[in-house]
């Protein structure tokens, strides 16, 4: 009987991102600040993981870190298999192109472009053909296939959310990280991202590592890792695993 990869369950236990003894400090009117101290955990490939911890205790920094988005001052993040603090930043975006999709609380889409536009640039930046098509596909998952014509400003947050979703899932990243991605949403509105990153998520087979306030979105997923003071203080399964 032939063994394929993907009936392999060794293939979904593989760690996506190892992060080992970083820490992240700042100098600041001539003293060193310590924003993250000693931080060391793995993610396993497919899974979904909540950052939780009061403001200021260090979520944003280690999201942004384990993304490639800064370096850390000590320790080690390996990325999909690539040893990220030895990259130039030229070296880091490309690694994030090929493997991240990030969804922010601010949205962050490009105010020059229309919805489908938004959504048909990191194909663009990987070379993909067909990309319109690809877009469209996405805005119609999302529910805005009728939209893509706007400009974000002639859209709701919450339909900007959905564009920001499309466009985050639109390179097909291994791995997907989103900060507070409901933070600016009302509650009947942020339901529905919810729902909506959930189901891409699972449909993709993406790894999923968000920041979040909110318990009720950290208790949906599998695990969670609690911060305070720049170290982690808890980590464990949630009943969503």
């Amino acid at each position: 009987m032939l063994q394929k990869d993907h009936l392999n369950p060794a293939i979904f236990m593989e760690n996506i991102l190892k992060v080992q003894h970083v820490s992240k400090t700042y100098q600041s009117a001539g003293r060193t600040l310590t924003v993250l101290e000693n931080i060391s955990f793995n993610v396993t490939r497919g899974s979904t993981l909540s950052l939780v911890g009061p403001s200021g205790s260090g979520k944003t920094t280690l999201l942004g870190l384990c993304a490639g988005l800064d370096s850390a001052s000590s320790g080690t993040v390996e990325l999909a298999d690539i040893a990220l603090e030895n990259l130039s930043e030229d070296k880091r975006a490309l690694v994030r192109n090929q493997h991240v999709g990030f969804i922010f609380q601010n949205f962050q889409l490009l105010p020059t472009l229309t919805a489908l536009e938004n959504v048909m640039v990191p194909m663009e930046l990987r070379g993909e053909r067909h990309t319109k098509h690809m877009a469209m596909d996405l805005l119609d998952k999302v529910g805005l296939a009728d939209r893509g014509h706007h400009y974000p400003v002639q859209l709701s947050g919450g339909e900007q959310q959905r564009v920001s979703l499309a466009r985050a899932f639109s390179n097909k990243p291994s791995i997907l990280f989103a900060d507070e991605p409901t933070g600016n949403l009302d509650a009947e509105t942020s339901e529905k991202i919810e729902q909506l990153l959930f189901e891409l998520n699972r449909e993709a087979g993406t790894t999923l590592i968000l920041v979040t306030h909110n318990p009720e979105l950290a208790a949906k997923t599998g695990r969670i890792i609690r911060i305070k003071g720049g170290t982690i203080i808890s980590d464990s399964a949630t009943d969503s695993n």
